[in-house]
């Protein structure tokens, strides 16, 4: 179900944000932004560029393996600004939860306000079903102001991941 953004909702200036069903030749695209992610990491090792793709190529489809056996009905999407792909939402709409599987924008779209802007929509479909909304995050990647900033909580640490919480009783706002 397309998510897109509206009169009056805070969004990114003059931008169109909406989600769609990843199809069957957004792998090369996914591909690309799973890759933007390890690209400091990768920097670090005496590989040629093949070997680089190689391992990036081997960790993604391994990465993607274990989400469809974890999550088989989690919803994937790919997140596009003015009909253009930036980046994916990966989310598993459980019993009494909400898990964020995995969300990424590309780095040159980071900081605009879509993340926000989808992250809150989202905050705002659990706050309606009475979900908590759980995600691991790096502690280390830069994203976790953004969880932080969004009102998610640590509520505990597996070597470098922290999985984040987010409740709408611990975020209640009076208006």
């Amino acid at each position: 179900m397309p998510i897109s953004s509206q009169a009056g909702e805070e969004r990114p200036e003059d931008s169109t944000i909406s989600v769609r069903l990843v199809q069957e030749d957004d792998a090369p695209f996914l591909l690309g932004l799973y890759a933007s992610t390890r690209v400091e990491e990768l920097a670090l090792v005496p590989w040629t560029d093949e070997q680089r793709q190689a391992f990036v190529s081997m960790q993604f489809a391994a990465q993607q393996d274990h989400y469809r056996k974890q999550y088989p009905r989690a919803i994937h999407e790919i997140v596009l600004v003015n009909e253009r792909p930036i980046g994916h939402l990966y989310v598993a709409r459980l019993e009494h939860e909400m898990r964020i599987i995995d969300f990424t924008i590309m780095p040159e779209q980071r900081n605009a306000g879509v993340g926000s802007f989808l992250l809150r929509r989202l905050l705002d479909e659990a706050a309606f079903a009475a979900k908590v909304v759980r995600i691991y995050v790096e502690d280390f990647n830069p994203s976790l102001h953004l969880f932080e900033r969004m009102g998610f909580k640590p509520v505990d640490k597996e070597g470098i991941h922290l999985l984040m919480e987010w409740t709408a009783d611990d975020n209640a706002t009076d208006e």
